[in-house]
């Protein structure tokens, strides 16, 4: 397989969502992955005005999360998350289907609250990645959802949040990519930690990957490449726990 390390590192939506950190590690992790030049870098939403401002300049997309994590927030509340990240600069919204509704089947509940966000961020130039949370969900919700995002012009479907009881599969990938059209991009969210591991899930078709080893991914794409290390201002050494 033939790669760049511009190609590897704008896969890589750079990950600043545990919520205990504070603004000082919040400030770091941003320049992390401006140092890395990753695809996006998303970011808890109270801090997403600060983190636009900071890319302003670069390639990489401000993007924030919408019904974080559980997916429970009315379609009210989405919406009203989504309009304030694209006020603050947002450029990608990642935002968490109501899951219970998909357990539910209540298949129009969730067309609705899905194509709204999307219209809302389309609008405005902006894109929407759609988290299932596949570790709660069934094939046939699955495969539901990814026919739901084709319909109502969603730009990815996103395995999950990082957050839930299980991560990205080989197999869940694999039928994302088999049941969403090909407008739709895939992406692996959870458990992707090394480089190799990211080459494997590029190669089902996915072209974004969440990651918080953002550094160690790539710092080894850089290695196999023989390009020189990325030292960020102020921090020797390695930069992993971000």
């Amino acid at each position: 397989m033939e790669y760049s390390y511009a190609q590897i590192a704008k896969m890589i939506d750079h990950s600043l969502l545990k919520p205990t950190m504070d603004v000082k590690t919040l400030e770091k992790g941003i320049q992390v992955g401006i140092a890395y030049d990753v695809g996006s870098i998303c970011i808890m939403p109270y801090y997403l005005k600060r983190c636009a401002e900071l890319l302003v300049g670069t390639t990489i997309y401000a993007s924030a999360t919408i019904g974080f994590p559980h997916g429970g927030h009315t379609t009210a509340i989405k919406v009203a998350e989504a309009r304030q990240a694209l006020a603050d600069g947002g450029q990608e919204l990642d935002m968490v289907v109501n899951i219970s509704k998909v357990l539910s089947e209540d298949w129009d509940y969730v067309r609705t609250e899905i194509k709204a966000v999307v219209d809302v961020a389309h609008a405005q130039g902006q894109k929407v990645k759609v988290i299932f949370e596949n570790c709660y969900l069934e094939d046939k919700h699955k495969i539901k959802l990814c026919e739901i995002c084709g319909e109502v012009g969603a730009d990815w479907v996103k395995t999950s949040t990082g957050y839930g009881t299980g991560g990205a599969t080989h197999e869940d990938l694999k039928l994302m990519r088999k049941y969403a059209p090909a407008s739709v991009q895939v992406k692996a969210a959870g458990g992707v930690r090394t480089f190799d591991a990211l080459l494997a899930v590029r190669a089902l078709g996915v072209t974004r990957v969440g990651a918080s080893a953002t550094a160690a991914i790539l710092d080894e794409c850089r290695q196999r490449l023989g390009l020189p290390a990325i030292e960020v201002a102020g921090k020797t050494g390695t930069v992993q726990e971000y």
